[in-house]
Order: structure tokens, then sequence, then C-alpha cells
């Protein structure tokens, strides 16, 4: 057995394990379980505690007795179960909607017993959890609310969450990059730098950006166009609502529909707004006949795409209803794809690398065994997935494949970057589509002046752009480099008497387009320089009686300290050059 699928039986052994020691604990008799799954990094119970109260100060006590109790789980007792018998044996409401779930699809209804505890389950666990479970490699961690069965309808039940690892030294690893992940939570940095807001009046999942932060995203955008442009690519622009009727040929409407915010005009026609830019592209494209001589064209459009995601899902800058994309579609022959993917994986490769994001590219597939979930046939997919296959090994590397994980429209490589700390997120894509060609009838005219079906490359570099930027900011921590800094020098007299002095040498620095903050406020220098340092301003300029005489300035660096004295001319060509450099 995998090492993975030992972690997730480990994990599943554990939530039992939580159900027996809350029992123990409670009395099985006054509260009732309901289930209990491993998940990414532990596991969790949830339960009907009967209206008693339970906070995160009863924890200790619960794992104190899971470990009493776990040197006694020896070995489990498999038990097949009739539908009659289980509904008699698990006496609450919520084991018998899952149990009549279970008969309902003619599945077997099993029942698992370690110990003394016997619970619903389908099985997956530890054959001896008292010698495969080291009692110190995993920990409870909170409580928390949770409706049944996810559903806001039915009642609020008690969810117990816990942390579960293979060692001690790995709970611990996570424990401490979690700590560090909340110094770094991009909701915190975001308020204390000044990057973005949200607004109840405006509503959830629509992000308010201030002046800093819109600098921030331009920036951003605007680098990923620097490197487009070098490509080829021609800028498009497109409204933000289009008829139903455009979704309905894309195939989008039949899978989305629920998922599109809808706008419903005077004379009674359904508009929607886009929650993609590939049919509007496509539209541009189809505007005229083309020439093979003509292709590739290459259209890019920043622009906003809107999502009726639920109001429990949504996280600060990760997940939004308003998302901005750095959008872009080729279109061209199926001979020219490879050549195309190539120049936006080495897009993808220089963005991420001025980050210093480790990257790993992983082939999201189509499912066989679903076809119904896809548009086009299994020939289209094979061809489509070869090639991105081709591109992947053209660039030396070896991609993780996830069958299933495709859009419905087309396979696509999904980049992994590994962040400062470690986790792991998904990036930028770069999808082949066979499909929205054929469904919009996308051609060019070829040699022998036929029609011939071209294909489309859909190219996200960052993606959404809030995401990258909650990415981002955690990665760096909020000390973005001086190139991508809303203020990158700080120029900071050390009394009044040095106000003149130091207006002279801001003045030079807004002159050569350094954007800078000149602090007169009538603080101490100490104070000054803090605030600098918590803004997580690049440089700062320090200017007192020394530096006047010199006819000099003083540098500091947020990383690097103080750098010591130098010319106005020497500060210039430093931050130009690293500015130009983007180091």
């Amino acid at each position: 057995m995998e090492k993975g699928d030992n972690l997730g039986n480990i994990r599943h052994t554990l939530a039992h394990l939580l159900a027996a020691a809350v029992g123990e604990i409670y009395k099985f008799d006054k509260i009732k379980l309901t289930l209990g799954p491993a998940i990414d990094n532990g596991f969790y119970y949830d339960i009907d505690f009967g209206g008693e109260k339970v906070a995160d100060t009863d924890l200790k006590k619960i794992e104190d007795r899971m470990r009493k109790i776990l040197p006694k789980w020896t070995e489990w007792e498999y038990k097949k179960l009739k539908k009659d018998e289980a509904l008699q044996f698990f006496k609450n409401e919520y084991k018998a909607e899952l149990i009549n779930e279970i008969a309902g699809r003619r599945e077997k209804i099993t029942a698992y017993t370690c110990g003394k505890f016997t619970d619903l389950c389908r099985g997956g666990h530890v054959e001896n959890p008292s010698k495969e479970i080291a009692p110190d490699s995993f920990k409870l961690d909170r409580v928390a609310g949770a409706y049944w069965r996810g559903d806001e309808k039915n009642k609020m039940l008690t969810r117990i969450y816990g942390l579960a690892f293979n060692t001690k030294e790995e709970l611990d690893a996570y424990i401490t990059q979690r700590e560090e992940a909340e110094k770094r939570d991009h909701k915190k940095l975001g308020k204390e730098l000044d990057l973005f807001t949200f607004s109840d009046l405006v509503g959830a999942g629509l992000p308010l950006f201030t002046p800093k932060g819109t600098m921030v995203r331009d920036l951003l955008d605007g680098f990923v166009w620097e490197l487009r442009k070098v490509a080829g690519y021609e800028r498009v622009d497109i409204p933000h609502i289009t008829k139903k009727e455009l979704y309905e040929t894309s195939g989008h409407w039949e899978k989305f529909k629920d998922d599109l915010f809808k706008v419903n005009t005077r004379e009674g026609h359904i508009f929607a707004m886009k929650p993609m830019n590939c049919p509007h592209h496509c539209q541009i494209y189809n505007r005229h006949q083309w020439s093979y001589r003509e292709l590739p064209q290459r259209y890019a459009a920043t622009t906003k795409v809107y999502r009726d995601e639920q109001t429990g899902e949504l996280s600060g800058l990760s997940r939004v209803r308003s998302i901005t994309q750095d959008d872009a579609h080729v279109y061209c022959r199926l001979s020219q794809s490879n050549e195309e993917m190539g120049k936006i994986y080495n897009i993808v490769k220089t963005f991420y690398g001025t980050f210093g994001f480790i990257l790993k590219p992983r082939l999201s597939l189509h499912d066989p065994k679903n076809m119904k979930a896809y548009l086009g046939t299994e020939e289209i997919w094979q061809n489509s997935e070869d090639a991105l296959r081709k591109i992947i090994k053209q660039n030396g590397e070896e991609a993780i494949e996830a069958p299933g994980e495709a859009a419905f429209y087309g396979p696509k490589i999904d980049f992994m970057a590994k962040d400062a700390i470690g986790r792991e997120h998904q990036v930028a894509t770069i999808q082949l589509d066979m499909n929205q060609p054929e469904r919009f009838d996308l051609f060019c005219i070829n040699e022998k002046g036929a029609q011939e079906r071209i294909v489309m490359i859909h190219a996200a570099i960052m993606g959404s752009i809030e995401r990258f930027l909650a990415v981002l900011i955690e990665h760096t921590a909020g000390a973005f480099p001086l190139w991508l800094s809303p203020v990158q020098v700080k120029v900071i007299p050390v009394r009044e008497q040095h106000n003149e002095y130091a207006k002279e040498v801001f003045e030079i620095l807004k002159e050569n387009n350094i954007r800078a903050e000149f602090d007169t406020a009538d603080l101490n220098l100490g104070t000054k320089v803090r605030d600098a340092k918590n803004n997580k301003i690049p440089y700062w300029v320090v200017i007192g009686n020394k530096e006047i005489e010199a006819k000099k300035i003083t540098l500091e660096s947020r990383d690097n300290g103080n750098l010591g004295q130098m010319s106005k001319e020497e500060l210039l060509k430093k931050l130009s050059e690293e500015i130009k450099n983007k180091n």
C-alpha cells in the first residue's frame, strides 16, 4: 500500500477513534454520531450533542481519551448488514438517512468494529491502529459548526477537526507552516498594506482595490502584456454581458447556467454576465474569412468575468464573484499549435520565475469512462492530450497526470507553483481546444483553397489576478520586489531643518519615475523607520546633518539593512537597474 493511501487510512481510523472518545465522555445515548471522513491534513467528525455546548477548551480531554483508547484498538471486525439490521443498530436519523441512501443504490451496508466501538463505514482503515498510529502524530485542532450534509436548511451540528500525519515531526512541521501561513494571510496583509477592501453594500466576493492595490494589479498585468507583445499578441476588448445564445452554442449554458448571473431585458431577452471570454473571442475571429497565411491570430484581453459562487465558499481574493482574467486565445492550424504552446510555456516560466516560484506541470485529462461530461469525441480528446504531452516533453519536464480534471471542452496543462513556505497552488494554464472551433465552425482557407478546421489555444498566465495576488502576497509576506511595490522609496529627514535637502532628493526620485514618499511627520527617526518597515517599503533614504554636509544620502534596505552613504546619482542608478531587471 502506498504511503499516501496509508496516511488516508490513518486519518480515517482516527475519525472513528474521535467518535469513540466523544461517545465515552458524553455518553452514546445522549449524542448522535453522523459521519467523519479523512480530509487533507487530518480528519473530522460531525456530531449532534443534543444541545450541549462543546468548545475548543474541551478538545484536550477528548484527545487524552483517544490516546487512552488507542492501545486497545488492535484489529477490525467487519460485518455486512441488511437494511433493517442497520436501522435497528444505528438508531438516529442521520445514520438512517445514510443507510437508506446506501440501500437505494443497492450497495452493501457495512459496519466496522474496533475495540468496543462500531460505526457505519465502507472501510479504509489501518489494520492494527495500536501499532500503526503513533500517539503523538495526531492532534485535535478546533471546533466548528457545520450543517448536516452541508445544507443550510438542515440542523447545525458540531464538527470537531483533527490533524494527523505519519510522525510527530511531520505534524510539528505542518503546524509551524500553518502558523507562518497565518502571518502571511493575504486578507490580513491586504488590509494592513491598504491594497483592497470589501463592502457589505457592494456585496461579498466583490473586492474593491485601493490606489496602491490597483497599481500592483496594473504592474502585474503590464508585465504579462510585455511578454505577450513580444510573442505577437494583439489586444481586443469585449462587453461584460452577452445573449444566452452565445453560451448555448459554446456549450457553457448547458453545463453552467445555474452558476451564471442573469440579466432580463425589458424586451424579454435573457443575457448573462460573462463567466468566461473565449466565446466572445471566437466571434472576433469569425468576423471574416482568414487565409492560412494570416494565422496564427492571437488575441489578449484583461477583463472581468462573473460567477455566482456560494457565499460560504468565498474567501478573500482567493475565491471571488468578480474575477479579472489576463485571458488570451490563439487561433491557428493544428500544425502551428506546438510552436504557439511553446511560446506560452516560455511566458509562464519567465513570469513565475521572476517571483521565485518553483513550477511543476500537471496534465488535466478527460475521463474516458464519462464522455457525456465533455464536448467532442474520444479521438479529438486523445489528439489534444497527446499534443500537450509533447510540449511538456519538449520542455524537458514530466507532468503529473490527472484524469477527470479537464474542462469540459478541452484538456489543459495546469502549472503548480510551490510558494515560499512549501504550499502548492494551481496558477497558469495552457489549454488546447478542438471543440470550440467545431461548435463555432471556425476555419481558415488552406493552400488548396478549401476550408480547414482550426484549433484554439486558451492561455491564462495569472488566470485570476485576484487569486494570483492572494498567492503572491502570501508568497512574499507582502514584501513585494522593488519594481512591484506601490511605494518604492521613502525619504526620511531626521529633523525639520533637513526637509529642504530631503525634498530635493524626493523630487529627483519622482522626476526619474521612482515611486517615492516624503515623510515630513513631526516624529522621531525611529518611528518613521518603523513605519517604513511595517509598510514593507523596499528602501528608505535617511537625511541628516552628515548627509547634507557630504551632499549624499544614506540608503537603508528592507531586506539587507544599512547600505551606507551614496550620491544621488548612485542611488538613481541602483534603483533604476533593479527595477529594469525585476530583481
